[in-house]
């Protein structure tokens, strides 16, 4: 029993419902590794019992017959979803003490299709980091480990407690949400898949927002088939969102054939970078063969734009941060910082602001109100909206071709030690991005999928960038590449 929490969701899912095991026996020993796992930091509030809760419900629901297919799974779930009656802080001290009367639509969504929630993952403070550096809680540590050290490594960011969760079998699967990479990049660097949907297929409303035209959540899983049949129950139109998309939902899992026979592929030129490691290109070459052994087509495409992509990313995504985050004063929720005598409401905001937000976010902040004001708007702001404009036709233009997926690198390199980065340019950390921002700025999916191990023994991702609302396809391609790939490498338990 003790290797129940190694299962993948559709392994449990079968072990439930031929009553093999029950959802408290899983809960339980869930539970149990979430309890011994307080070195990794990943979750920042553990809810036990409401697990169990939820596992006797969902044991019920499985018993009585024709329960979902996440009925009775444990799951994690970041900490950038609201969840009733539970802390979520966006790992912002900001925040403190903040418990929702209410849950987002995607953890609704969840609890009605019958998951448990084991409690709330670690991340980087308002999803702003690529390592789970800036959190409130601390940083997430990786359950990998470089060959013959001891160093700590970043799980990525800003999904870092799900990835790490997950890949140290803590949980099932996690929720995460991706703005510029923050699913993808921390799947590749704990050897686990991450997906993140097409811009609208699943709602953003209950999710505390950092940049409201790029944010979207996905699943965080071992396997593409778990990522299926997670994507399965959180997708769908939501009125409470403006920004849903009223298109039919197709079956995911169902369209896991592993057939790509006659799919085109694009390898677009402008992400071969000086100075990519070679494990990286090498790896990329060989996923390459990996879809042509499948009977895919590999096919050389242009997305001229792309060297682009991070300036324009990082003036949209702190200009949209700068607005959201505008809403936390201290006056109606979370953190309020003491006064001083004489001081007042303007004194009351600025410390609190001062006190509550890290120093990224601040930085994030200030960099998006300047780039808003009058007098640079025109020249920052709206220059990043037309290159926005011209990276989503650059894909336009290259599926019109016939391409079904890109295949890109998810990272740079493979995970980095934590601290390692503490003191250099806040832009050498912005291009652990380089690879997966234009996805979010087209509001294409994308999906990271494990694919081999540097020399180190760490892993490294591959990333399919599908058709907008073609998660299904991009997902069996994905579902062809793992099974080339054949990774089955687990992180040797040190914690």
């Amino acid at each position: 029993m003790s290797t129940l929490n190694s299962l993948t969701i559709a392994d449990a899912r079968d072990k439930l419902r031929s009553k093999e095991i029950s959802s408290v026996e899983l809960t339980e020993v869930c539970n149990a590794a979430v309890a011994g796992s307080d070195a990794l930091n990943a979750f920042s509030v553990k809810t036990p019992e409401l697990a169990l809760d939820q596992a006797r419900v969902a044991d019920a629901r499985i018993a009585a017959g024709g329960a979902p297919d996440l009925c009775g799974i444990p799951l994690g779930i970041k900490d950038l979803f609201c969840t009733k009656g539970v802390a979520s802080q966006a790992a912002s001290n900001i925040l403190g003490g903040f418990k929702p009367e209410y849950d987002s639509t995607v953890t609704s969504k969840l609890w009605d299709a019958g998951a448990v929630m084991l409690g709330k993952l670690n991340m980087d403070e308002f999803a702003m980091g690529s390592s789970n550096e800036t959190s409130a809680y601390g940083p997430v540590v990786s359950p990998w480990r470089r060959k013959g050290s001891d160093a700590e490594l970043t799980p990525g960011g800003s999904s870092g407690g799900s990835a790490s969760a997950v890949s140290a079998d803590l949980c099932l699967a996690a929720t995460g949400t991706d703005t510029g990479g923050s699913i993808r990049q921390p799947a590749a660097f704990t050897g686990i898949v991450g997906v993140k949907p097409t811009y609208g297929r699943v709602s953003r409303w209950g999710i505390i927002a950092f940049a409201s035209s790029l944010d979207q959540a996905g699943p965080m899983t071992k396997t593409v088939r778990d990522s299926a049949i997670f994507m399965n129950a959180i997708s769908g139109h939501d009125a409470k969102d403006s920004t849903s998309a009223n298109i039919a939902v197709p079956d995911f899992e169902a369209a896991l054939t592993g057939d790509i026979r006659g799919k085109k592929i694009g390898i677009p030129k402008e992400y071969r970078l000086d100075g990519m490691p070679d494990e990286i290109e090498k790896l990329w070459s060989q996923g390459a063969d990996m879809l042509r052994d499948a009977g895919a087509e590999i096919v050389d495409v242009t997305l001229p734009h792309t060297k682009y992509a991070l300036p324009a990313y990082y003036v949209l995504a702190p200009a949209e941060a700068s607005s959201n985050l505008a809403r936390y004063d201290g006056v109606k929720y979370g953190h309020r910082a003491k006064l001083q005598a004489g001081e007042g409401i303007h004194e009351m905001y600025a410390r609190t602001r001062a006190e509550g937000f890290g120093k990224e976010v601040q930085r994030r902040i200030m960099i998006g109100a300047y780039v808003l004001s009058a007098g640079f708007y025109d020249a920052y702001y709206r220059r990043a909206q037309r290159v926005r404009t011209l990276i989503k036709k650059d894909f336009e233009d290259v599926y019109a071709t016939g391409v079904d997926a890109i295949l890109t690198p998810a990272t740079p390199s493979a995970a980095f030690g934590l601290g390692e980065m503490a003191d250099v340019d806040p832009v050498k950390m912005y291009l652990n991005d380089v690879f997966t921002v234009t996805v979010n700025l087209a509001g294409l999916p994308g999906v990271s999928v494990p694919a081999g191990l540097d020399s180190q023994g760490l892993p490294l991702g591959l990333q399919l960038i599908g058709k907008p609302w073609e998660e299904a396809d991009m997902l069996n391609t994905a579902y062809a590449l793992e099974q080339s790939a054949g990774f089955v490498s687990k992180a040797d338990k040190w914690w």
